[in-house]
């Protein structure tokens, strides 16, 4: 079965990117992960953008797409429209397959203005908006802002632009699938569910509510074309982590949630 890692992320190598992979079992380099991806049988990953815009950032192989990372911050009119260009500059190349917004992280709201020309650049190029949902990692990052239910404004207010709720909104599913029961304009990834190298047979008895209760809500659309499968990388070792959806979703829609889900809601063309 093939396999679209559609959320993960890649760091300029330090010690402590270097740190975070080793943790998982793995290294953080292009070349070791596309190896790694090719013997899970994942055919692409979508890279969530970290890095600052210029026209010389987001360069990677084939074999990766990537969304760009916008709204920071606040920034005078000129630095905005500056800002603004160089994001419909990379939309334009087909490499690019979207935009992130770090919601949680970044301390707005996603209807906050600052993110609306970045939104409006999405419907024109039609493109996802990737949206931070739920726990954040670490106590500066503030869960009102990356709460699932900021996004059914925005949704409800750009019904043409396609939205995805990154994590699912973990732990808030509830909410979380109710803002895409609501708006047919959002979608949802499974990314960071887990983190480290986890046992898999103790995690499921030990955690048997929360198993089922995210089971409950994936079901609660009774609609498996709206979810994909992603890693979180460098958060969670990447052979486990597929195991884990693998035994978390229902088997008559792997082949969705795994491929073609993404390869669709991102414009792979695989």
């Amino acid at each position: 079965m093939k396999i679209i890692d559609a959320h993960l992320h890649l760091f300029n190598p330090d010690e402590r990117s270097e740190t975070m992979a080793r943790q998982v079992g793995h290294e953080n380099s292009l070349p070791y992960l596309e190896n790694l991806y090719k013997s899970q049988d994942v055919v692409a990953g979508v890279v969530m953008g970290n890095q600052k815009l210029s026209p010389d950032a987001y360069h990677f192989p084939p074999f990766f797409r990537y969304c760009i990372a916008v709204g920071s911050k606040y920034q005078g009119p000129k630095e905005e429209a500056q800002t603004i260009e160089l994001a419909e500059e990379h939309l334009k190349r087909s490499a690019c397959v979207g935009i992130k917004i770090y919601a949680g992280y970044t301390l707005a709201y996603v209807s906050d203005a600052r993110f609306t020309p970045y939104i409006k650049l999405a419907e024109k190029y039609d493109k996802p908006v990737a949206i931070h949902t739920g726990m954040t990692a670490g106590v500066r990052g503030q869960l009102k802002y990356s709460h699932p239910l900021t996004v059914d404004e925005v949704a409800g207010a750009y019904p043409k632009v396609q939205f995805v709720l990154c994590h699912f909104g973990n732990p808030f599913l509830c909410e979380a699938a109710a803002v895409m029961e609501k708006n047919s304009n959002v979608a949802a990834d499974l990314s960071g569910l887990l983190s480290g190298i986890p046992d898999l047979e103790w995690y499921f008895q030990r955690h048997a509510g929360y198993v089922e209760w995210m089971r409950t809500w994936l079901r609660y659309l009774d609609d498996d074309s709206r979810f994909m499968f992603g890693t979180d990388f460098p958060a969670v070792n990447i052979p486990r982590y597929i195991e884990y959806i693998r035994r978390l979703v229902d088997e008559e829609s792997l082949e969705k949630i795994f491929f073609h889900n993404a390869n669709r809601i991102y414009g792979l063309g695989l």
